[in-house]
């Protein structure tokens, strides 16, 4: 790569140096701040030799490059004079881009819990239409608690998540929220009359499975306790601090914010109910054809309370089913890949994907396969439309909340269920027919450049893990540039402790300034790339530590980084370790030494097998 021409070339196609606010990079992607996104020729840029993809991850234009991002980034920033290359992961931050942030990091740790008595709850549902099982037996009873019991308490996991969030205390945010659910306030809301607080009217709504009025009450006590905590003296701010902003907060949500939020969810709640009633195909055809396009762009966030608030408060909710139908489009699209495919490596990628797709886990099969061959990403939109329509017009709902893929066919168990299936099929089987008629040209799938040949003489090499913890797959991490495997192939490790050791005996190339990823290279020629956590580049060093510089030899074992890995979870950061061999072109096989399960530091977990001569 000529960095100066690349770099005059990316100035042209990104809008120009005019449109160009600020400039960084973390070990593999240059992060642009621009005045306008809209002015960037994505498909020229992506052509560009060295550039492996475009992504726009909130107001971040990002190009992702690889092992040469450094130069090229500072070839950039020597025709931008005056541009700003200092990090700022908060600067110019767009108000709806903070909202789904916000809304993703708040949901998605207690998605699971939500999804796994989802799980349960429809299964229950099935074992009584079956009639397997009495709906009065106690057997049955205690199960029913177990399906329904986060959901009838979501507002304290909603208050604990959402305080992280917002940088309330959580303990507090949980006293707060009990406040809503205890006895003496529930005796006043039943009585029947008139409520007041110090001669103010409190409303008598129920907060049972609610979403929205935890949610802004919590917000409002980061906000309460950070000016709290400014005025009261040390000595006193953990008695009286708390104390305070529970009493201030409290009769305010209680009565203000709470029948607000309550009203608000209720007017979202009844415009998706009417909407689905009223428009029913047209509804169909919109959101499920563009519901992948919506999941990209992480709109998708904004519908994920309403449809949990559906599922608590009615019993089922209408769109929740329309992303069974967006993934199983996606899965279909990838299968219309490996059935129309010639090259024997991408056929087994395109079944994997495919698969991992109809099991709900939708990345690698839409941004490794389908959205890289165009044609079949319209099909898998084309294919959820069809499936969107038709369920849509049968009134198709979703009876809990589960992962929106064949394990969560139990979630569908209810009056609607068959009509669900069919509407299932219509998606996966248009997808699958409308990529194989279409086709595709094979030649676009990219290939990893400028890779060194493995040295001669070395049939083999064994990487050790460099930290402790249960071993991943690369297509199982939500970063889509690892995922499908784009620098090269690897693989990952939740980790269990906080220190990252080296895989090899071998040289430093690079360590990133922020010290959450690193590049090293093998006495033997293997080329390799550690990142710690997905998107920690956001937080610019904190909670790293680099115990290496460039340039310097380690050994296997030696010590490269430590890292508080129980400050990444409480910023709700995936903190898997990603190895990945970005000179896997040279070699013949890279395969993991086991699949599963857990592995200790320093053990093998990895074999390179080179090219045969």
């Amino acid at each position: 790569m000529h960095y100066q021409d690349t770099a005059r070339q990316i100035i042209t196609l990104i809008g120009g140096k005019n449109n160009i606010l600020s400039l960084f990079h973390c070990i593999t992607r240059l992060r642009f701040q621009l005045k306008d996104n809209d002015k960037a020729d994505r498909a020229a840029l992506e052509a560009l030799e060295g550039v492996f993809g475009v992504n726009i991850s909130g107001d971040q234009f990002q190009l992702i490059i690889g092992n040469d991002v450094d130069p090229l980034c500072n070839a950039l920033l020597s025709q931008l004079p005056g541009i700003d290359s200092a990090f700022r992961p908060t600067q110019r931050r767009n108000p709806i881009s903070v909202i789904l942030e916000g809304l993703s990091n708040i949901f998605s740790p207690i998605i699971p819990a939500i999804a796994g008595a989802g799980i349960l709850k429809g299964l229950l549902a099935l074992m009584v239409a079956m009639k397997w099982v009495e709906t009065s037996h106690q057997s049955y009873q205690i199960l029913l608690a177990i399906s329904d019991g986060v959901f009838y308490f979501l507002p304290f996991a909603l208050a604990f998540s959402a305080a992280k969030k917002f940088g309330a205390n959580p303990y507090v945010a949980v006293a707060l929220t009990a406040v809503l659910f205890h006895p003496a306030i529930q005796t006043l809301f039943k009585a029947g009359g008139p409520v007041s607080f110090i001669g103010l009217p409190v409303p008598t709504v129920n907060y049972a499975s609610t979403v929205i009025p935890v949610l802004l009450a919590v917000w409002l006590l980061g906000h309460v306790e950070r000016i709290v905590d400014r005025f009261m003296p040390g000595p006193l701010k953990t008695m009286f601090v708390p104390l305070l902003c529970l009493l201030i907060v409290t009769p305010i949500t209680l009565i203000a914010i709470g029948p607000v939020g309550i009203y608000a969810g209720n007017a979202l709640s009844g415009g998706i109910i009417w909407m689905v009633e009223n428009m029913g195909i047209v509804a169909g055809v919109v959101v499920g054809g563009t519901l992948s396009l919506i999941i990209i762009t992480g709109m998708h966030y904004v519908i994920v309370p309403i449809m949990i608030n559906n599922i608590s408060t009615m019993g089922f909710d209408p769109i929740k089913f329309l992303f069974y139908i967006a993934n199983l489009g996606q899965a279909g699209a990838a299968f219309g890949v490996f059935l129309r495919a010639r090259d024997k490596k991408l056929k087994t990628l395109a079944l994997s994907t495919s698969f991992s797709a109809a099991m709900g886990i939708t990345e690698p099969a839409m941004y490794g396969v389908n959205i890289r061959y165009k044609r079949p990403f319209a099909a898998a939109l084309i294919g959820g439309a069809c499936g969107g329509a038709f369920a849509m017009t049968m009134g198709v709902k979703t009876y809990a909340f589960a992962l929106s893929g064949l394990p969560g066919i139990p979630a569908l168990v209810g009056p609607t269920f068959l009509w669900a299936v069919v509407s299932i099929a219509i998606s996966f089987v248009c997808a699958a027919a409308l990529t194989v008629i279409l086709g595709f040209e094979e030649s676009t799938q990219p290939v990893v450049a400028g890779v060194s040949p493995v040295p001669i003489g070395k049939s083999a090499e064994k990487l050790f893990a460099p930290v402790s913890g249960e071993l991943k797959a690369l297509n199982t991490l939500s970063d889509p540039v690892f995922a499908d495997e784009i620098f090269g192939k690897g693989l990952a490790i939740y980790p269990t402790t906080g220190e990252l050791r080296s895989p090899v005996n071998g040289k430093v190339e690079s360590v990133f300034e922020t010290h959450h990823a690193l590049a090293l290279q093998s006495d033997t020629g293997a080329e390799l790339l550690i990142h710690i956590g997905i998107d920690t580049v956001k937080l610019g060093g904190k909670h790293f530590t680099s115990h290496i510089a460039a340039g310097q030899f380690v050994e296997v074992g030696d010590l490269l980084v430590t890292f508080d890995l129980a400050a990444l979870k409480a910023e709700n950061i995936d903190p898997s370790v990603i190895l990945v061999v970005t000179n896997s072109e040279c070699y013949g096989d890279i395969s993991p030494v086991k699949e599963t399960g857990d592995v200790a530091s320093r053990d093998e977990f990895l074999t390179l097998t080179a090219t045969a001569a």
